[in-house]
């Protein structure tokens, strides 16, 4: 090839000047072209990135506008379950709650381990990241592409927090930009272990267990903070689908899998060594069974009754009160079994299917222990019969708040009425066939038991016997019939009822429906109310209203409610000591009941009283001591009469006698082991002793115990006529009268110790003549109730 200088015919050096000058300019003009183009792409990548910037903020702008600060996390209304604790408030009764239970518990309360076990299976980055984990973001959003829908989530425990509270579930792009700005927002505003704690409180883990605390105790009985490791790796596992790995259900074998899993990554992440993994692996889990059935079930749903109605079901269920009842949880649980096997015995001697006890403390009106069936969890019998018709046993039904008739354990009521308008407890009254309508269809003498004449009223006592003249002490503690009826005559049957009325008793109200036959158990009352009641003669008069709360906190411990004890004397002193002294006299009882009956404890004093009702459809046996009262029914839910002979002293008071032994047995086990906890009920190491009455004396003998008056008078020998000053002293002489009359002969039943007779009472006469008759039928008519002279000495 020639060279390019051959064609040239000029100087040489010139032209390869001129060669470099074009190169030059050719490559200046590249480079101007290049600064150019480099200059636009500057401008256009400048402009996308303003367009980005603002669009982003006119994004964030637009997703803000509505959303709720980070703050409503804690401002949220947080729905937690009520609790329902004993008095000391270490047993938990019961949870109330609607979809979600929940207790609320402090991140210190919450133990390491799972915590740990909860950040490597839902946010192994958790310490690290701003709220949102962003290479999750892009895995989750790559493969929902894949998928074609938004299947897999990049969530960090931020996140979920954020949605489980203050955000729907929706699955779309828009509430995860808005769930992603509250999650940043949310870590600026908590700290890491404030979110730790606002989510284990928050999430479900199944069962409407939803929070670690409601957790716990539903699958393992036990508080957070007991967790072992490997309970603590299991219910990590489950808030990822809690019904799917329930322990309950049908996949256990994958939620062990699931918590071998967790152990594993927890070893790997360095929060536990290899002994600890190996030993969590092989712990053996003991799940609590489903929490079908609930302890004291009875009283919890009285409770339960007595929250919804002064605080609303929906109140209480959300809003995570603590109600600490006054429940002794050692003698509640005495009584379910002692009423258990009661009842037991009794169906097979008595065919008395059921039975209820309540127990009071006297000296402050608060309910220790109520068990209204035999079993709350058995099933109706007999097998096939229709509740609320003809079951013998309702298992649900609680009978210490249905009224029935008390029968006899209603006559203390009478008697201390009686008391309280003077009588004594040494009163006269003749236990004799009497007839109480005033009526001349129904005669007063010669009665015709037979005869059912419905305007004629004739009571007799439970055996058929009559015992002539006996005392009041001696009536109620042989708990005879017919002198009862006088007593409630005497006391006043309006008088009758303000009594019980004021003790405690409270279904007592249309009076226009009750007679003389009242004090026989002729009106219903309901076990509670009359242990209550019977409570007043055990405190010596003194009446604490019924109580069933100790105290009830709200979630921020403000307390709603709190016992305060208020008492009101409704009787005196010496009228409830008289009771007490003639429902604890053994000697007088034992006639009727026998020598230490089932009335009678040993080293224990005890007044009680029996009642049984007519057809033996109802048995009682009501009784305390100075500081425990406990009343007990033995019978058939649907009014079936138990078997011939069932009297309450047979059906009651076996289980009546048994409670109070061993609960004061039970005290002494239990003293010194509790009786530092709070609210802890305790009965004195030594029995205490009722306090006698002061002696009542009168002028008149019929109140102190004489049925037999004597009247003297000086008389003339001769004429048999009264003496007069005009008489000789050696024609006088004093003679004896000896009378033998009623009651109303001597005092008038308004009032017994003033000066007035009831010998123009309606009942005077038909009290009278069976007196008469009686002594006719003795031979005696001769002797006494002869009429003094009325005419004065006319011989001298």
């Amino acid at each position: 090839m020639p060279k390019i200088t051959s064609y040239y015919r000029g100087n040489k050096t010139d032209l390869i000047t001129k060669l470099k000058l074009y190169w030059f300019r050719k490559k200046n003009k590249a480079t101007g072209q290049r600064k150019k183009t480099v200059k636009k792409i500057a401008i256009f990548l400048f402009a996308a990135f303003v367009v980005f910037v603002v669009g982003t903020l006119i994004v964030f702008a637009y997703f803000v506008k509505d959303l709720p600060t980070a703050e409503a996390i804690n401002k949220r209304q947080i729905i937690e379950s009520t609790k329902i604790y004993d008095r000391t408030g270490t047993v938990l009764l019961y949870d109330v709650h609607g979809e979600e239970k929940r207790t609320i518990i402090p991140f210190e309360d919450i133990p390491q381990n799972l915590i740990n076990a909860t950040i490597v299976i839902e946010d192994d980055n958790f310490y690290h990241h701003i709220g949102i984990d962003i290479k999750g973001i892009i895995r989750a959003f790559l493969a929902n592409l894949r998928g074609k829908k938004i299947t897999q989530g990049g969530s960090t425990i931020t996140q979920q927090l954020v949605k489980s509270t203050i955000l729907s579930s929706e699955k779309t792009y828009s509430r995860k930009i808005k769930e992603a700005i509250l999650s940043i927002e949310t870590e600026i505003k908590y700290s890491k272990n404030e979110i730790l704690n606002l989510y284990l409180n928050q999430i479900p883990y199944g069962s409407n267990a939803y929070g670690i605390e409601a957790a716990s105790q539903t699958f393992f009985n036990k508080h957070a903070k007991e967790l072992t490791l490997a309970e603590s790796a299991l219910l990590a596992a489950l808030p990822k689908s809690p019904s799917y790995y329930s322990p309950y259900g049908s996949h256990f074998d994958e939620l062990k899998a699931r918590q071998e899993y967790i152990l594993e990554r927890m070893l790997k992440f360095g929060y536990i060594n290899q002994a600890q993994f190996e030993q969590a692996k092989k712990e053996n889990l003991v799940f609590s069974p489903p929490k079908e059935k609930f302890p004291a079930p009875h009283f919890v749903l009285y409770i339960k009754d007595y929250l919804e109605e002064k605080y609303g079901k929906d109140y209480i269920e959300k809003a995570g009160l603590k109600v600490y009842t006054t429940l002794d949880w050692d003698l509640q649980q005495l009584a379910e079994e002692i009423i258990a096997e009661g009842v037991n015995k009794n169906i097979k001697n008595y065919n008395a299917n059921n039975a209820a006890l309540v127990a009071i403390d006297p000296k402050t009106g608060q309910l220790l222990a109520m068990v209204g069936s035999k079993n709350y969890w058995a099933e109706p019998a007999p097998k096939g019969c229709a509740p609320g018709k003809n079951c013998l046993f309702e298992p649900n039904v609680n009978v210490a708040i249905r009224p029935r008739q008390p029968g006899s354990s209603f006559k203390p009521y009478a008697y201390a009425t009686a008391f309280k308008k003077g009588f004594t407890t040494e009163t006269i009254l003749f236990d004799l066939p009497t007839e109480f309508s005033i009526n001349d269809a129904c005669p007063i003498t010669n009665i015709d038991y037979s005869d059912k004449n419905p305007l004629c009223y004739h009571p007799k006592n439970y055996d058929g016997k009559f015992r002539g003249p006996v005392t009041m002490r001696q009536a109620i503690a042989q708990s005879l019939n017919l002198p009862s009826v006088k007593v409630l005559y005497l006391a006043g049957l309006d008088e009758t009822l303000n009594t019980a009325q004021d003790m405690g008793i409270k279904t007592l109200k249309d009076r226009s429906r009750y007679g003389l036959s009242l004090v026989l158990g002729g009106g219903d009352v309901k076990l509670l109310e009359h242990t209550a009641a019977f409570s007043v003669f055990a405190n010596e008069g003194v009446k604490n209203p019924l109580a069933v709360i100790l105290k009830i906190e709200d979630a921020k411990g403000n307390i709603l409610e709190e016992y305060q004890k208020k008492e009101v004397r409704v009787l005196d002193a010496q009228i409830a000591r008289m009771i007490s002294s003639v429902l604890s006299d053994e000697e007088n009882r034992a006639p009727i009941f026998g020598s230490h009956s089932k009335l009678y404890i040993e080293g224990i004093p005890v007044a009680a009283k029996t009642g049984t009702t007519q057809e033996y459809r109802d048995g009682w046996t009501m009784g305390y001591t100075p500081s425990l009262t406990v009343g007990v029914w033995a019978g058939n839910n649907d009014n079936t009469p138990m078997k011939y002979g069932s009297d309450g002293i047979y059906v009651a008071a076996p289980m009546w006698n048994e409670f109070i032994k061993k609960a004061y047995l039970k005290k002494q086990e239990t003293r010194n082991i509790n009786r530092e906890l709070k609210n802890y009920f305790d009965l004195p190491q030594t029995p205490e002793e009722f306090s006698p009455p002061e002696p009542a004396t009168t002028e008149k003998d019929v109140l102190n115990g004489k049925f037999i008056t004597e009247t003297k008078i000086k008389i003339d020998k001769s004429s048999g006529k009264l003496a007069t000053e005009l008489t000789p002293p050696n024609e006088i002489e004093e003679k004896t009268y000896p009378q033998v009359h009623c009651v109303l002969y001597y005092v008038n039943k308004d009032d017994p110790l003033g000066s007035d007779t009831g010998q123009n009472d309606p009942q005077f006469n038909n009290w009278e003549a069976p007196v008469s008759e009686w002594l006719k039928s003795l031979g005696l008519s001769g002797v006494y109730n002869q009429a003094p002279p009325s005419e004065y000495d006319d011989v001298h």
